[in-house]
């Protein structure tokens, strides 16, 4: 049963939010304090904790719900924590955001809004735990959370356990490996081994060799019988990745291969029967390459059997956030030493990402070792903080709490123009719930023509 643990000091407010959501499918833990919290978070591991962020401070002054909350992620950076802020706490409650709270909700407290956000969070935790176990050798999971990557787990899941060919399309950097890898360690052949070559990396009077092995004496310099790819991936799987870079008279080659699962090694007469699966991959246009008379439609026609589109990382919506976060947490080994400041958070979302996820990947990496305190900034990564943001900044004498506002306001009115006034989808792109987001408008009084 999913477990749920709510901490409050008020006793009330345990009774009502324990009335209000005990209608779930829950396990409720109710915790009076940070201490006990800890405790019950530590030995029960809820996916989802509410956390009153005005429990009373410390000794020392020190937020305890900040403190609670920076603990519980230490522990286990993959729990969902909502933090309850009353109205004065506002900023604290964009501050745990920034720590790495799931989402904030402003007291009173409506019930049917906060089950909406309690159910999300614990939809979001089966989801990632799905896309953990979606994790190729590696150990680089597939993370995602938009429509289109839950498509694109689902075609990961249906075509797993057959032997059909895969074609995986999508610009350089979408991860398209790791799905190939997802498919081999979920398949039937995960046993065996999954043997890569990059079809545009190696010359083309090469190419052959490394594909289908040579024969002692095939030409000079081969000085014994060597195996080539295909042959290792006897009984597993061979990835091609760049198969679109392929020279035509291989793709003959490869065509016949695919027809009657046998090869002739370069410089041999004998046929060897190979059992193995393929999965190819390219970034380029297919169907622009079969027009040019680059790619022999016939092949397209047999790799193709199945074809997985991966999404540009700039399509990919809350997505963002999300990979992120995962790579923040990766690069720091779930510490929580490190996290995005807001500005910085601006700027990973104005960013186009030409590079897609490994230019992300890359960015947070050298955002880890540049950051000379806990918060990342801009210059960090690599980016700039949107315009019209650090424009007003530079010709105004401003507070950090208005610049704060100016930059909330910038990210909420993007989003709205991004997704055309679409609240749902607003809402996710920058990873908070729809009545957070409705809350975010009416404080800063914008206005959506769409839903």
């Amino acid at each position: 049963m999913n477990k749920l643990l709510i901490v409050d000091d008020n006793e009330e407010v345990r009774r009502q939010l324990k009335w209000g959501l005990s209608r779930g499918n829950y396990e409720l833990l109710l915790a009076r304090n940070g201490e006990e919290a800890l405790k019950m978070f530590k030995k029960s591991s809820p996916r989802v904790v509410t956390l009153d962020l005005g429990l009373p401070p410390d000794e020392n002054g020190v937020s305890e719900g900040l403190r609670c909350l920076s603990e519980m992620l230490r522990y286990n950076p993959l729990a969902k924590v909502i933090v309850i802020t009353g109205n004065e706490e506002h900023g604290a409650a964009l501050e745990a955001v920034t720590y790495g709270a799931y989402d904030y909700y402003k007291k009173p407290i409506d019930l049917s809004e906060l089950k909406v956000i309690v159910e999300r969070a614990f939809h979001l935790q089966r989801l990632e735990e799905e896309n953990r176990s979606l994790r190729g050798s590696s150990g680089n999971g597939i993370v995602g959370d938009c429509q289109s990557m839950q498509m694109v787990f689902e075609q990961i899941r249906k075509v797993a356990n057959s032997d059909v060919p895969v074609l995986i399309t999508g610009e350089s950097g979408t991860g398209k490996e790791l799905v190939a890898k997802a498919i081999h360690h979920r398949s039937a052949r995960a046993r065996h081994e999954m043997v890569s070559i990059n079809c545009g990396a190696i010359p083309e009077n090469l190419l052959e060799s490394e594909l289908f092995g040579y024969e002692k004496g095939a030409y000079t310099g081969a000085v014994k019988t060597t195996k080539g790819k295909v042959e290792f991936a006897d009984k597993g799987t061979l990835f091609l990745d760049e198969i679109g870079e392929m020279p035509l008279s291989l793709q003959v080659k490869l065509l016949r291969f695919l027809q009657e699962m046998v090869i002739t090694r370069v410089g041999g007469r004998e046929d060897i029967k190979v059992d193995t699966r393929i999965i190819a991959a390219t970034n380029i246009n297919i169907e622009s390459a079969m027009a040019d008379n680059r790619f022999r439609e016939d092949l397209y026609y047999r790799i193709g059997v199945v074809n997985i589109v991966l999404p540009p990382l700039r399509d990919r919506g809350s997505d963002l956030m999300l990979l992120a976060n995962y790579f923040l947490k990766s690069v720091s080994g779930g510490s929580g030493a490190r996290r995005f400041g807001e500005e910085a958070v601006m700027s990973i979302l104005n960013h186009d990402w030409p590079g897609n996820i490994r230019e992300l990947e890359n960015r947070v990496k050298r955002a880890v070792i540049m950051a000379s305190g806990a918060e990342i900034l801009p210059e960090d990564l690599g980016l700039k903080v949107g315009g019209n943001y650090r424009r007003r900044l530079a010709e105004e004498d401003v507070t950090l709490k208005e610049a704060r506002n100016m930059l909330e306001r910038d990210i909420v009115e993007q989003a709205l123009e991004r997704y055309s006034g679409n609240i749902v989808k607003a809402a996710q792109a920058i990873g908070v719930s729809r009545p957070t987001f409705y809350d975010l408008m009416n404080k800063h009084n914008l206005k959506s023509e769409g839903r």
